[in-house]
């Protein structure tokens, strides 16, 4: 279990009711974690009535809407690049998440838990007090924050706190996170806004320009779950996928068979800056460290260590041995969760 247990002298009862979380406030995705059990599972997107400022939907159901609304209706997503963009779509996002938590049936009571929050390790003291001010304002008492990275390696199973050197690289939808861990800080970091969303981008980008075919978001995100790769050579390749979009020449919808190797061309140069960037916190890092490294490898977490082929392209890229986490897409969130169980264990690496 990873909930967190408050101790008090009332028979465990409080316990019982802890409303303390956890939560990985994703660009692309937000993740709750109560009481060791990962309670909401979310894209990062809130719908609003444009007329009189209403949330009408929250999470997957906004995401249904998204690309789809008429001139009254707007869909939000609140974080970009890893940051928050929107304050207010912010803080209703977060609230209607907490809402969500035993199916709106909560015994949350306003400003009554604790949250543990990750951020991204590059972020500005602005930034981090918009991730503050949001969960203030969506009822925390107390905000704590743990970098991203640091949260991945504790999700994943690493003691952070020997002084043995750990690589993490967490391919998140807004940031790439690249850090070498040891003695439970970062002692070298790379933070690159090149991660999912930008992946996405590419493959629309190039949907449009090689097969003059007008896709959304959503439909360029399900091109790269089902043909995305890092490499044009896989051992186990996908099979081709039908898109469906708009012609730019006729305007009238079609449907054009895309393949792997095409996606792989596509998201080619944002993967060698993320390649770039993991061989640049390697360059960084103090030579002991670097034999840590060599030994134990890189560990692969976020949702882009699912991109098919990038652990053997980063392996031939690096020469080391490259390790995709059991559950990447929830590795942050897990480590969170244990942050916020073990508070007195990890008091050095939560920060106000």
């Amino acid at each position: 279990m990873f909930g967190h247990v408050v101790k008090t002298n009332n028979m465990g009862l409080f316990d019982f009711f802890s409303s303390d979380i956890a939560i990985d406030l994703g660009t692309a995705n937000t993740l709750i974690l109560h009481k060791g059990k990962i309670v909401v599972d979310e894209p990062s997107i809130i719908a609003i009535d444009q007329r009189n400022d209403k949330i009408i939907a929250v999470g997957n159901e906004a995401m249904q809407m998204h690309e789809k609304t008429h001139p009254n209706l707007k869909t939000i997503r609140p974080l970009r690049d890893g940051v928050i963009a929107d304050f207010h779509a912010a803080e209703y996002m977060i609230r209607g998440l907490i809402k969500m938590i035993d199916n709106g049936k909560s015994s949350f009571l306003p400003h009554s838990h604790r949250m543990v929050i990750c951020i991204p390790s590059g972020i500005t003291e602005v930034e981090k007090r918009a991730v503050r001010d949001s969960a203030e304002h969506a009822g925390a008492k107390e905000v704590y924050m743990v970098q991203e990275p640091l949260a991945a390696a504790i999700g994943i199973g690493i003691d952070i706190g020997k002084p043995i050197g750990t690589m993490i690289v967490d391919i998140g939808g807004g940031t790439t996170e690249i850090a070498v861990i040891a003695l439970s800080g970062i002692v070298s970091d790379q933070s690159v806004r090149t991660a999912g969303d930008i992946f996405t981008k590419d493959i629309l980008d190039y949907m449009r320009r090689q097969h003059n075919l007008l896709i959304g978001e959503r439909s360029a995100e399900r091109v790269k779950i089902e043909v995305g790769a890092a490499m044009a050579e896989l051992e186990n390749p996908p099979d081709d996928y039908e898109v469906k979009g708009r012609d730019l020449m006729t305007g009238i919808p079609k449907v054009v068979k895309i393949s792997y190797p095409e996606i792989a061309f596509a998201i080619d140069k944002s993967i060698s800056k993320i390649e770039e960037a993991v061989l640049k916190a390697l360059e960084t890092s103090p030579p002991e460290l670097s034999a840590d490294i060599y030994e134990n490898g890189i560990h692969l977490t976020g949702g882009g260590a699912l991109l098919r082929g990038l652990d053997k392209r980063l392996a031939m890229k690096t020469k080391l041995p490259i390790h995709i986490a059991e559950d990447p897409l929830r590795a942050v969130v897990r480590g969170t969760g244990i942050a916020l169980e073990r508070m007195d264990a990890y008091k050095g690496i939560l920060m106000t």
